[in-house]
């Protein structure tokens, strides 16, 4: 522990106000990189967060020294069975609902949002962190963080790339086309090893889609080349990997 911020521990006007401000910034900066990429919980939200679950550390920090001091008679009334800690957990699991709001499956049969569920769940706890005066923790966290969402992507990137394990969606115009498809498919020696067919409607002029479970036959085949030659078919109007 560093000796020098010992003063910044205490329950004074300066080091509540710090602690607010830093969780302000550190709740702001992980927004911020959520929000550039247009995900539901961005600069505002984080901040937000990280501030709420501050308030709670601090809280649980001041009940702490009040109940050792002031209200010491009336914890030995409840036989020392108070808990202060408890109010973090509950902040968590309060974080858990929200972080469910902003998990979404689209269309594509894609999950989306569960990194920004994650990263709010880290800025509760940063800000936990920072409520109780743990400075240091909050400095490696937000490291750790940032290369986590910042860097990492790139490489997991690269191991997808790489993959033999491909899941593909494609959004076609009619659904005699799949059998074309179908066909493509396996052209590139893909293994179909599943198809989850959505047959569209008319009605609402919703295209009729699949997703494709496969597995790559052939080795050092890459997936953008699979997906740039199946999209060159007229009967496929969309085409991603999930």
């Amino acid at each position: 522990m560093i000796t020098a911020l010992d003063p910044l521990r205490s329950l004074s006007y300066g080091s509540v106000l710090f602690r607010l401000i830093l969780a302000m910034l550190c709740g702001g900066m992980l927004g911020l990189e959520r929000g550039r990429k247009g995900r539901p919980a961005g600069f505002r939200t984080y901040m937000l967060v990280c501030i709420g679950a501050t308030m709670t550390g601090i809280l649980s920090q001041y009940e702490f020294i009040n109940l050792t001091g002031p209200w010491a008679e009336i914890a030995a009334l409840a036989d020392n069975k108070v808990d202060v800690t408890r109010m973090g957990a509950e902040v968590l699991n309060g974080l858990g609902f929200l972080g469910a709001g902003t998990i979404i499956i689209s269309s594509r049969q894609e999950v989306k949002g569960l990194t920004t569920a994650a990263c709010l769940w880290s800025a509760g706890s940063m800000g936990l962190a920072i409520g109780a005066g743990f400075y240091e923790l909050v400095l490696l966290a937000v490291i750790v963080i940032f290369c986590t969402i910042g860097f990492l992507p790139s490489i997991e990137t690269r191991i997808v790339e790489h993959s033999t394990d491909m899941n593909i969606y494609i959004e076609f115009g009619s659904i005699n086309h799949l059998g074309r498809i179908i066909a493509c498919l396996k052209q590139f020696d893909l293994h179909i090893v599943d198809i989850d067919v959505d047959y569209g409607d008319g009605k609402f002029r919703v295209n009729p889609s699949a997703v494709f479970y496969t597995r790559i036959q052939t080795p050092k085949i890459l997936h953008n080349d699979i997906l740039s030659k199946i999209s060159e078919m007229d009967d496929v109007l969309r085409i991603k990997e999930i």
